[in-house]
């Protein structure tokens, strides 16, 4: 074939894929488009709730009339090639939900909570709209929250605290200051319970209507942690060791709400007061200042366990609760916790069953669900939860009379956490209460949050102080309440003197 033949074939085959990278181009641009509209969104969304939460949402319902579209805020900006790629991801997994996912089995109190909402929220979308961080009209609120994510970009992200921006909450929108709600009844207690032998008894803080159970623990000796063999057992919960408890009280649930806002009510300090307290100092004792954000997340008080506050509050509550009622109340020690929890058994759990039953972490549970009739009577856990605690009553007590000891909350030890601190102790150590000193605390039981391998009655684990402040954008941060910590509560015993 003559030159001059393949060279004008060759423009022709140039031409040609020319026209079609362009029609292939545009078919794509016409397809994303087509595929971007809101309606296009709700056609194949599987969230019953997400198009009317997002019309109650600032996003929509506000004083500009500015529309912010899905695209706006779930797809990365337009402006590079991420944004197709992110696109057709996006899609084919909303396709498949779909197809295959029964929206009434979803938990979408889970899905919404920041951990997940944060894998399809693009913070770059965020910051194309929002490009001036200190608009006039700020709250001084906002300022300090914003000059806090300006200088911690890798730390924070805009939904820890825009969350709901995008899609209404009414239950979780944060609170301006903490309002005190304390239980109100026709019977105001004037002391406390007398207590002249080693029984269960009521006890009622003086001046309110709050009462709580206080339950009887007889002393004995059990193995605390568990034998190799356990399912999805750690490291940190061996060796075994045998040890020996003394008696003592121990509360039949967590410190509810009612509880602790008598203890707000009668401690509480205006304004921000961040001197620590001195260990003996009772009766200058201050308590908690106002929480940057509504501590009960909009799930309610009343008996619900009471959380987001510090160890540091947990401690002056106890010291607080010992000044009123003239007792000695403080928190259990691990090893307390662990004999009052398994209460006489040696199970992974106080009602038995197999961990791998009710565990998510297993792959067939994955496929063929899970079957939580058991476990759901006694704990509130990541498969039943609905992502929030619940009542203290909701679930059936172990042996001892004690109610969540799994689940719902994870509860505040007084031992200094150490992962190895077992293989310290010498068989039949009387009242161990872990190493001298550390940097962060034992918590024990598992949350609503939890699945089932960490409610089991020896799985550890520790706080997490600096990650559970980043929000907070004080200077300093707050002794009393956590930022980014929704599962931790507490529980309190009370000593007893003996015969």
């Amino acid at each position: 074939m003559p030159t001059a033949s393949k060279r004008r074939l060759r423009k022709l085959g140039f031409f040609i894929g020319l026209i079609i990278g362009i029609l292939l181009i545009l078919g794509i641009e016409e397809g994303a488009q087509i595929t971007s509209t809101d309606e296009f969104c709700d056609s194949c969304h599987i969230h019953p709730h997400s198009t009317q939460t997002w019309r109650t949402s600032p996003h929509y319902d506000n004083a500009s009339g500015i529309y912010v579209h899905c695209v706006d805020c779930h797809l990365p900006p337009k402006t590079s090639f991420q944004y197709y790629t992110a696109k057709a991801v996006t899609g084919a997994r909303d396709v498949y939900g779909t197809l295959f996912k029964d929206p009434e089995k979803l938990n979408w109190e889970e899905k919404s909570k920041l951990e997940h909402a944060i894998k399809h929220t693009y913070e770059a979308s965020c910051k194309r709209c929002h490009q001036n961080l200190f608009p006039i009209g700020l709250s001084q609120k906002g300022e300090k929250a914003h000059l806090y994510y300006d200088r911690n970009p890798e730390k924070v992200n805009c939904l820890n605290c825009h969350l709901r921006s995008g899609h209404y909450s009414h239950e979780e929108q944060h609170a301006e200051e903490y309002k005190i709600v304390q239980k109100t009844s026709d019977i105001i207690y004037s002391e406390s319970a007398r207590v002249d032998s080693f029984v269960s008894f009521t006890e009622y803080i003086p001046g309110t209507s709050v009462k709580f159970d206080m339950i009887a623990i007889s002393g004995g000796m059990f193995s605390l942690g568990s034998p190799a063999s356990e399912p999805f057992r750690q490291s940190e919960e061996g060796p075994l060791v045998t040890v020996e408890i003394s008696p003592f009280w121990m509360a039949k649930t967590e410190v509810t709400w009612d509880e602790f806002d008598a203890f707000y009510a009668a401690t509480a300090t205006e304004g921000r007061t961040d001197t620590r307290i001195e260990e003996n100092d009772i009766d200058g004792m201050t308590g908690p200042t106002p929480p940057y954000e509504n501590p009960d997340q909009g799930w309610g008080r009343g008996s619900r366990p009471a959380i987001t506050m510090t160890f540091h509050t947990a401690k002056v509550y106890c010291q607080w609760l010992s000044q009123i009622t003239g007792k000695t109340y403080r928190l259990p020690t691990e090893a307390e916790w662990e004999y009052a929890c398994r209460a006489g058994t040696e199970t992974a759990y106080f009602f038995g069953g197999e961990p791998k039953k009710y565990s998510s972490e297993r792959f067939l549970n994955k496929i063929f669900g899970i079957d939580t009739t058991t476990i759901a009577t006694y704990v509130n856990y990541q498969e039943t939860s609905f992502g929030k605690t619940v009542e203290a009553f909701a679930k059936k007590e172990n042996p001892f009379g004690l109610l969540n000891m799994s689940g719902n909350v994870w509860e505040f030890c007084s031992d200094w956490y150490d992962s190895d601190i077992y293989s310290t102790y010498h068989h039949g150590i009387k009242d161990p209460s872990g190493p001298e000193s550390g940097q962060e605390h034992v918590i024990r039981g598992g949350s609503y949050n939890s699945d089932a391998a960490r409610v089991r009655s020896a799985a550890r684990a520790s706080t997490n102080h600096d990650a559970w402040m980043v929000t907070d954008p004080q200077i300093p941060k707050s002794l009393w309440w956590y930022s980014d910590s929704k599962d931790v509560g507490f529980r309190v015993v009370c000593e007893y003197q003996g015969d």
